[in-house]
């Protein structure tokens, strides 16, 4: 039996208006379509939870953002990450001692892991009283007044730390460890 690795899948940027419209069912035909396992799909912001054998997350990023070029037309960037990645990033949120309201909490995903020297250069007052933490391939979001009129967008850091990037609010963040849980644990 070939070993499965249980992923989070995270399109950037659709669904948001009229525009990048990708049906979460149609998207869940489309990935099973590429022969991914127990395909389930959270919310219509593009969140996906699926297993796959034998594949890396780069190579399978890849393939799911040519499937979707294909089958809608559209420019996405897939960002996965596996169940115990997300364990992990759910287990270092550094805001989680200092907020009560998981509304005000969000994770920014990247593609890859920015420059030293780049997360260096961000400007930590960007956006009074928010506050951002990067980790990894991670950034950390506290909107104590919320997120709408906040400067730390995707677009800041993406242009800051040459990379792709999408945001998730906490709920999502943590439902999704979940998902990938159940499918690990043969809960599907």
């Amino acid at each position: 039996m070939a070993t499965h690795g249980t992923y989070a899948a995270l399109l950037r940027a659709v669904n948001l208006g009229p525009n990048n419209r990708v049906p979460m069912g149609e998207l869940r035909s489309s990935l099973a379509a590429l022969g991914l396992e127990d395909v389930a799909t959270y919310v219509q912001s593009g969140n996906a939870v699926f297993r796959a054998g034998g594949r890396g997350s780069d190579g399978l990023a890849r393939c799911i953002e040519r499937r979707i070029a294909a089958d809608f037309g559209l420019d996405v960037a897939v960002l996965l990450r596996t169940r115990s990645e997300l364990e992990r990033i759910v287990g270092a949120n550094p805001f989680l001692d200092r907020e009560e309201n998981p509304v005000r909490l969000h994770v920014a995903f990247m593609d890859r892991a920015p420059a030293r020297g780049a997360v260096a250069e961000l400007d930590p007052e960007r956006s009074p009283p928010d506050a951002f933490a990067v980790r990894r391939r991670e950034i950390y979001l506290h909107f104590p007044g919320g997120s709408g009129r906040s400067k730390l967008t995707i677009g800041y850091f993406e242009k800051r730390l040459g990379v792709r990037a999408t945001a998730r609010n906490w709920k999502t963040v943590t439902k999704l460890l979940e998902l990938t849980r159940e499918l690990e644990g043969g809960a599907r």
